[in-house]
C-alpha cells in the first residue's frame, strides 16, 4: 500500500470513505459526474487483491478527482458545458498512468467553463464555493478539483493551468498546487484552452504526494506533439539558494493583511538559509497582461470558439456569457497582431528572465485577493483580472511553479508561489519543502558556531542562523579533549555564568538526522536563555568533564579560542610567572568559581 493513505486499511475502504465524505460535505457543485460507487469499489477490490499478491502499486489506496476537461473512460467530458459533452473511449494519458499505479478515480469536477477564468464561478453546473468560507470563491478554473482535495474527499486531483488555474485555487483553499514545466505532463485527452501553453496540474494536501504524482505521469506519450522529456541538466539547488521577491511597488493592491502575511513568508523562507533579494519584476508583470489583453486569446477561439459561435442561443444558459465573450473576442485578432504581441512577449521575457539571472526562484503571493461570490458577480471580468497578476506570465514564458499554503489571514488560507525556469521543478519542490517543513531551534555554543569546523554539519542539515544569544547565568563551560576541540556546557546549581552562543533553525527532518549522528559525550538537552526562553541545545555528559578545563571565565567558546591563540603567540611573556587564567583553564573540579 502507499505510504500516503489516509488511515484506511485498503483501497476499497478508502474509496468507500471518499463516497461517504461526498455525502457528508453536501457540496453538489464540486462534481459534475461521479463513478458508480459499486463499480469504483470493484476496481478498488481488484487493486487490493493485486497488492496482496505482491504487485507493487505505489498509489494503491489513493483516490483521485479529475477536472472535467480531462478524459476519463466511462464518464462524459463536458469542459463545463452540457451541449459540448462527449464520451471518451479511453483515459487521458495522465489518468491511465495514475490508474496503472493503483489510484482510483471517483469523479469529474466542476470548472470555469472551457477552463476560462480564475474564479470558479463561470459554470452552468453552479459556482464552486470555497472550502473554508462558502460565501467566497474557490478560485478557478480548476475549482472543483481544488475543493475536493481541500475538503478531504480525495487525496489527489488533476486540473489544468493556462493562466494560473492550477495555482490560484490551491492558494485560496489552503493546499498544494503544482504546475510543472510546460509539456512535462502530456495533455493528450484534454480539452484545450490555449493548446500551446496548457499544462496538466496536480493538487494535494501533501507536497511530497503531489510531487510523486507528477513524477508518475510525466514524460512523452507519443501522441502529444508538445510533450517533452525532463532536462537531464535540470536545476539543482546550491548550498545557499538565492530567491528573488518583488519590490514593494509590485505588491501594491494586495488584500488587507496579505502584505504582512507575505513578509512573514519571506522571513520564514529566509530562516531556512535562503538568501532573499528584492528584484524589479515589472517586465514579467507586463508580459502577464498579454495573455488576455493581446492577440494570444485567439488560441482560445481556435480551441472552442467555433462551437460557441454555432450556439448563440445557449449563451447565458448552458454557455457562460463571460466565457463566450472572451473566447469569441479571440476571433477579432489579426495575424499581424499576434506577431507583434509575440515580438513584445519575447522582449519582455528576455528582460524579465534576465532580472532573475542568478536566482533559483521567484517568491510571490500566489494571487492578490480572495473575493466573495457577490464581488465577482458584480464585476466578473475585473475581479477575475486581479487574480492572475503573479500567475499569468508563467506559461507564456515557459516557467515552472509550485503554490503552497503560507498560513491564514482573518481565518482564510493565504498562499505563496515559487516560480522558476523550465525544468527547475525538483529544485522548486526542494525550496517549497524547506518552507513547509516544521523547524526546531537549536542552541550551539562551540564547534558548530559560525566559522567553526563543524558548522558545515548544521548547514548540511538545512540549518539557518537565527540570532546570537546568551544563556541564563546558570552554566559552566569546559574545554573537552576532543578532535576537533569542543566545549561541554553543564548546568550548575550555583556559581554559574552566562555563556554566549547562537540559535540555529533546522527543519525537523534535518534536526533528526543531525542528532542521530551526534557522537558521545555530546547530547541535546533543555537550555535556558538569558531572556527566559528554553531551547534545545548542546549539553555534555558529566563523565566527560573529568580532566576537562573550565573555560567559563571567557564567556564563550570563540573568546576562549581567541584567548588561547593569543597566549600561544605571546609565549612566556604573555603567560608570565603566574598565569592570570589559571582559574579559567584549570581542570574541572579545580576551577575558579567566579563567573
Amino acid at each position: 500500500m502507499s505510504g500516503f493513505t489516509t488511515g484506511v486499511a485498503s483501497a476499497a475502504e478508502r474509496v468507500a470513505a471518499a463516497f461517504d465524505r461526498i455525502a457528508e460535505v453536501d457540496r453538489p457543485e464540486v462534481f459534475i459526474s461521479l463513478r458508480d460507487r459499486e463499480h469504483a469499489l470493484a476496481e478498488a477490490a481488484g487493486i487490493d487483491a493485486r497488492v496482496a499478491e505482491g504487485v507493487i502499486l505505489p498509489l494503491a489506496g489513493l483516490v483521485v478527482a479529475v477536472k472535467d476537461n480531462i478524459d476519463v473512460e466511462g464518464l462524459p467530458t463536458t469542459a463545463g458545458s452540457r451541449a459540448y459533452a462527449y464520451d471518451p473511449e479511453v483515459d487521458a494519458t495522465v489518468i491511465a498512468r495514475l490508474r496503472a499505479r493503483g489510484a482510483v478515480v471517483v469523479g469529474k469536477t466542476n470548472l470555469d467553463q472551457f477552463a476560462t477564468g480564475l474564479v470558479g464561478t463561470r459554470s452552468p453546473f453552479g459556482a464552486v464555493r470555497n472550502a473554508w468560507d462558502p460565501s467566497r470563491i474557490s478560485g478557478g478554473s480548476s475549482s472543483g478539483s481544488a475543493v475536493a482535495v481541500a475538503l478531504g474527499i480525495v487525496d489527489l486531483a488533476l486540473g489544468t493551468d493556462t493562466a494560473g488555474s492550477g495555482r490560484v485555487p490551491a492558494a485560496l483553499n489552503g493546499i498544494v498546487g503544482i504546475k510543472a514545466t510546460r509539456g512535462l505532463l502530456p495533455t493528450t485527452g484534454s480539452v484545450p484552452a490555449c493548446r500551446s501553453i496548457d499544462c496538466i496540474t496536480v493538487f494535494a494536501r501533501d507536497l511530497d504526494l503531489a510531487r510523486l504524482a507528477v513524477e508518475f505521469v510525466s514524460g512523452p506519450d507519443g501522441r502529444d506533439s508538445l510533450a517533452r522529456d525532463d532536462d537531464p541538466r535540470a536545476v539543482v539547488l546550491p548550498a545557499r539558494p538565492r530567491v528573488a521577491i518583488p519590490t514593494p511597488e509590485h505588491l501594491d493592491g494586495l488584500a488587507p493583511g496579505w502584505p504582512e502575511a507575505f513578509a512573514a513568508a519571506v522571513e520564514r523562507l529566509r530562516a531556512t538559509g535562503v538568501e532573499i533579494v528584492e528584484v524589479d519584476i515589472a517586465d514579467l508583470l507586463e508580459a502577464a497582461t498579454l495573455l488576455y489583453g493581446g492577440a494570444f486569446v485567439a488560441e482560445r477561439y481556435a480551441a472552442v470558439g467555433e462551437f460557441i459561435a454555432a450556439h448563440p442561443d445557449l449563451v447565458g444558459n448552458d454557455l457562460d456569457a463571460t466565457v463566450a465573450s472572451i473566447v469569441l473576442g479571440g476571433a477579432e485578432a489579426r495575424a499581424v497582431d499576434l506577431y507583434r504581441d509575440r515580438e513584445r512577449l519575447d522582449l519582455l521575457g528576455q528582460r524579465g528572465l534576465a532580472s532573475l539571472a542568478g536566482f533559483d526562484a521567484l517568491l510571490t503571493p500566489t494571487t492578490t485577493w480572495h473575493p466573495t461570490l457577490d464581488e465577482v458577480a458584480a464585476d466578473p471580468v475585473g475581479a477575475n483580472s486581479r487574480m492572475g497578476r503573479f500567475t499569468n506570465f508563467a506559461n507564456l514564458l515557459d516557467l515552472a511553479a509550485v503554490a503552497v499554503p503560507a498560513g491564514f489571514v482573518d481565518g482564510l488560507p493565504f498562499g505563496v508561489m515559487l516560480t522558476g525556469r523550465a525544468f527547475s521543478d525538483r529544485a522548486l519542490a526542494d525550496l517549497a519543502r524547506r518552507f513547509l517543513s516544521p523547524r526546531i531551534d537549536l542552541l550551539v555554543v562551540g564547534a558548530h558556531l559560525r566559522g567553526q569546523p563543524l558548522n558545515v554539519q548544521l548547514v548540511a542539515a538545512g540549518g539557518a542562523f537565527s540570532e546570537a544569544v546568551e544563556t541564563a547565568p546558570a552554566y559552566r563551560l569546559h574545554a573537552l579533549p576532543t578532535t576537533p576541540p569542543k566545549p561541554g556546557l553543564v548546568a550548575v546549581a550555583s556559581g554559574g555564568a552566562s555563556i554566549r552562543g547562537e540559535v540555529w533553525s533546522l527543519p525537523a527532518a534535518g534536526f533528526a538526522t543531525f542528532v542521530d549522528a551526534l557522537p558521545a559525550p555530546m547530547a541535546i538537552g533543555a537550555v535556558t536563555l538569558a531572556d527566559g526562553r528554553v531551547l534545545r541545545g548542546f549539553v555534555c555528559e558529566p563523565a566527560a568533564l573529568v580532566g576537562a578545563r573550565d573555560v567559563t571565565r571567557y564567556g564563550g567558546w570563540v573568546a576562549y579560542l581567541a584567548g588561547r591563540a593569543a597566549d600561544a603567540r605571546g609565549g612566556a611573556e604573555a603567560r608570565g610567572g603566574t598565569d592570570a587564567r589559571a582559574g579559567a583553564d584549570a581542570p574541572a573540579g579545580k576551577a575558579d568559581a567566579r563567573p
